[in-house]
């Protein structure tokens, strides 16, 4: 069990699932409690340190893409990698509890992918990126995708040696998940306000949503995104520009 939140850790039987390249060729309250707790987060912390080292050797720049189930993440990220293709070279760890249908969909855009299955764990952790990371062999300068479990708690928690995490909501889940999630939204270095072309038909209002990330993040970016109908797309892949530097990623 994971003694920070309760969940299984997902060191036993965390499954990897390599796939090719897409062009047919394979490559608490207790005192006792709160101090395993620490433990568990430092050795953490310390692995995801490592990978931020291999990462930065590779010239490498590593996205932590969180949700809740159902945000969009995969959708987006499709949506990306076909946008970007040709700036970048790009690849992904996939991140579920079971099945391998994410990756599917990541490998028919062409991206290099390996799927991460953790079982009953609900996140990724720096262990696991480090053995994903380490089969992958994503190539010199350029993106790695993390698509985290969806999940807006237990994520946030553990640094898995990304250079920027993104957190990604969609107006189907209601605008008080900043206030209600705060340690997730906490954590965001941007936030995507997805699905936007549904508002005309839910009950969503974005100035009250826009107030709650203000509450828990002041001054954090929020780009309102519609990975389906193409709302807000150019501004997002700008704001991975900036990130991860010309030099990368050219304008």
């Amino acid at each position: 069990m994971c003694d920070t939140c309760g969940c299984s850790d997902g060191e036993q039987g965390v499954r990897l699932v390599e796939f090719g390249n897409g062009n047919g060729h394979d490559h608490h309250d207790h005192p006792h409690t709160m101090l395993l707790e620490q433990k568990v987060l430092a050795r953490n912390d310390e692995l995801a340190a490592g990978n931020r080292a291999w990462l930065a050797e590779r010239e490498i720049h590593a996205v932590n893409l969180m949700s809740s189930p159902g945000a969009g993440k995969t959708t987006l990220l499709e949506r990306t990698i076909r946008g970007l293709i040709g700036e970048v070279g790009i690849s992904v760890v996939e991140g579920d509890q079971e099945t391998l249908f994410d990756a599917e969909r990541i490998r028919a855009t062409g991206a290099r992918v390996i799927q991460v299955n953790t079982g009953a764990g609900c996140h990724l952790d720096a262990n696991m990126v480090a053995t994903a990371l380490r089969r992958l062999d994503p190539a010199f300068q350029s993106v790695v995708f993390v698509e985290n479990v969806g999940n807006l708690v237990c994520p946030a928690l553990f640094d898995i040696g990304e250079h920027s995490r993104v957190v990604v909501t969609s107006v189907t889940e209601g605008a008080d998940k900043p206030v209600k999630y705060p340690h997730m939204f906490r954590t965001a270095d941007v936030v995507l306000l997805n699905k936007i072309d549904l508002l005309p038909y839910v009950d969503f209002d974005p100035a009250r949503f826009t107030e709650g990330v203000g509450l828990v993040r002041p001054r954090t970016e929020i780009i309102q995104v519609s990975a389906t109908r193409g709302d807000g797309l150019d501004e997002w892949y700008g704001w991975l520009r900036t990130r991860h530097g010309r030099s990368v990623l050219s304008t």
